[in-house]
C-alpha cells in the first residue's frame, strides 16, 4: 500500500513497524459541542483508513481520544495556549457543569459516530481520565531539561529541544515562520514565541470546575501533552500511523511530536496522515458564519448520515471537498439507487457462476483494492462500484463483490432490506399513472409527496412508474 506522509511530503510505500499489528491514533473532538461536517470528514477519513488495512489483511490497534479539558478558545487566534477553556466556556453558556457538558456532547459524539456506521476504536481514552499520565511526562521533560516556568503555566522549551535533539520542531508544518503580532497574542513570559503551555494554572478566583494538584500547583494540562500522554500509554512510545485534519499540522501535531521525542528520545510516528478542509458553498466553514453544520442538521432534512458519508468519497482525502445541500441532495440519491439495486440483486439469486466470468470477478476486486492501495483513491474506487453492478455478473456473484466492497465502504449493505410495498401505495401510484394519462399532472404530483411522505420513491420509466424505498433517514423532512 502506498500512503501520503505529512512528514515527508511525499507518497510513501507503507512498511508496518511490528507486522501485522499496525497501531494507529487519531485525534477525535473537543467534546463541548457537536461535532460539525468538517470534523466528520476526518473521522470518515480515519474509519476508511483503518478498514482498508483490515481489508488487506492487517490486524489494527486503533485509538482515538476525546478532548474534555485543556483545549483554549485562542487556538482560533493562532494560540493555543490564551484564551477560555472550551468546556468551561460551554458550561457557562449552557448553565450546567464542565463535566455535565463533556458527558452530554462526548455521548452525543458516539452516537453519530454509529449513525456513519464507523467502526468504533479499541479504545477512547478521555483527557479528564488521564492526568497522572500527563503529569508523569511532563516531570520527564523538565528532568530533560525542556521546560521552564512562567506565572501562568509550566511551558515546553523549543529553542532547548532544538538544541538538544539535533531536530528541527514543526517539521510538518511552517511554524518556522510564525512570529507573534496581530493574530497570536503576545506573552511576554514565554522564551519563544513557538513555546507551549504544557501545564496551566488555575487563576485565582477563576473558579475552574476541572482542575487538579501537580508539582507545579493546581492547574490543568495543556491541549497538547494528552495526546502524547494517551497515545504512548495505549500503543507505544512509537506509533504507526497518526490520523487528524490538516488544521492540526500547524501547531497540535508538530507539539505532539516535540514534546513525544522530547521525552523517548524516539520517533515518534511513522507516517502522519491528515484528510484536507471541507468548504461549504465555496467558502470557509464556520459556526461564526451559521455554516458549520452537525450532523443533527443533516437528519433534520431527512438524509441519511450513510449519504455524507458517500459524499465525502466522492473526492480525494487530500484535496478539498466543496458542500452544499445540493451535492448532499445527490450523494442521497446515489445511496437511495444503491439501495435499490442492492434489493433488485437480492430478489433475483439464482444465477450461478461461469468459469468464463471468475476473470471478470477478480479484475473488480483488484481494480478495487489497487486503488485503495494508491493512497485512497476514493473516487476510483466508487467508480469500480458502479461498474460492478453495470456489469453482466450473474446477480449473485454482483452482491457478493459488493459486500466485500462494502468492509471497506461502511455504507450498511448487508443491512438493505428487500423492499415490502405496501399494498395501498401500490394503488396510489396506479391512481397517480390514470391522473398522468389525463393530463392532471397537479393531482399526479400530490399523490407524488404523499407516496414519498411515506418512505417511497416512485421513478417514471417506458414500463410505467415503480415504487422503491428510501433509505433509512430519507424521508422529508416535514412529515
Amino acid at each position: 500500500m502506498k500512503i501520503y506522509n505529512s512528514l515527508s511530503r511525499k507518497i510513501e510505500r507503507f512498511t508496518p513497524l511490528n507486522p501485522p499489528q499496525i497501531n494507529i491514533y487519531t485525534c477525535g473532538p473537543t467534546v463541548y459541542y457537536y461535532a460539525h461536517i468538517g470534523n466528520w470528514r476526518t473521522y470518515v477519513t480515519s474509519d476508511l483508513l483503518v478498514r482498508t488495512l483490515k481489508y488487506l489483511g492487517y490486524e489494527t490497534n486503533y485509538v482515538m481520544n476525546l478532548t474534555d479539558v485543556g483545549h483554549l478558545t485562542g487556538d482560533n487566534l493562532g494560540d493555543a495556549d490564551t484564551g477560555e477553556d472550551r468546556l468551561e466556556k460551554a458550561a457557562k453558556r449552557e448553565a450546567k457543569s464542565a463535566w455535565d457538558i463533556a458527558k452530554f456532547y462526548g455521548g452525543k459524539f458516539l452516537s453519530e459516530f454509529s449513525d456513519l456506521n464507523l467502526i468504533k476504536p479499541n479504545k477512547y481514552p478521555k483527557a479528564t481520565n488521564h492526568i497522572s499520565e500527563q503529569i508523569a511526562l511532563i516531570e520527564k521533560l523538565q528532568k530533560n531539561g525542556l521546560t521552564y516556568e512562567t506565572s501562568d503555566g509550566v511551558y515546553f522549551d523549543t529553542k532547548e529541544y532544538e538544541r538538544a535533539t539535533g531536530k528541527k520542531y514543526g517539521e510538518l508544518s511552517d511554524l518556522d515562520k510564525i512570529k507573534e503580532g496581530a493574530r497570536v497574542e503576545k506573552n511576554v513570559e514565554k522564551k519563544n514565541p513557538r513555546d507551549f503551555a504544557l501545564w496551566k494554572f488555575s487563576k485565582k478566583g477563576e473558579g475552574r470546575q476541572m482542575e487538579w494538584e501537580s508539582p507545579w500547583g493546581v492547574g490543568f494540562p495543556g491541549w497538547h501533552i494528552e495526546c502524547s500522554a494517551m497515545s504512548m500509554k495505549y500503543l507505544g512510545e512509537t506509533l504507526d500511523i497518526h490520523i487528524g485534519g490538516e488544521d492540526l499540522r500547524s501547531t497540535h501535531h508538530p507539539n505532539e511530536i516535540a514534546q513525544s521525542e522530547g521525552a523517548t528520545g524516539k520517533p515518534f510516528v511513522k507516517y502522519w496522515v491528515h484528510g484536507a478542509f471541507l468548504k461549504v458553498d465555496g467558502g470557509r466553514m464556520g459556526k461564526s458564519l451559521g455554516n458549520a453544520y452537525s450532523l443533527g442538521d443533516i437528519k433534520k432534512r431527512g438524509i441519511d448520515p450513510l449519504a455524507l458519508k458517500l459524499f465525502y468519497y466522492s473526492a480525494y482525502y487530500r484535496d478539498s471537498l466543496n458542500f452544499t445541500w445540493e451535492a448532499l441532495e445527490g450523494s442521497q440519491n446515489a445511496l437511495n439507487n444503491l439501495y435499490e439495486r442492492v434489493r433488485e440483486l437480492k430478489a433475483s439469486l439464482g444465477d450461478e457462476l461461469s468459469s468464463e466470468k471468475l476473470d471478470k470477478i477478480d479484475n473488480f476486486r483488484s481494480e478495487f483494492r489497487g486503488y485503495l492501495e494508491d493512497d485512497l483513491d476514493m473516487p476510483k474506487v466508487m467508480a469500480v462500484v458502479w461498474s460492478t453492478l453495470k456489469s453482466n455478473l450473474p446477480s449473485r456473484d454482483k452482491l457478493d463483490l459488493l459486500y466485500d466492497f462494502d468492509d471497506v465502504l461502511g455504507l450498511n449493505l448487508r443491512g438493505v432490506e428487500e423492499a415490502k410495498i405496501p399494498q395501498d401505495l401500490i394503488k396510489l401510484a396506479k391512481k397517480r399513472e390514470e391522473y398522468r394519462q389525463k393530463g392532471d399532472f397537479a393531482m399526479a404530483d400530490k399523490i407524488r409527496e404523499k407516496i414519498e411522505n411515506q418512505g417511497f420513491i416512485i421513478k417514471d420509466g417506458e414500463s410505467g412508474a415503480k415504487l422503491s424505498r428510501r433509505s433509512a433517514f430519507g424521508k422529508k423532512s416535514n412529515e
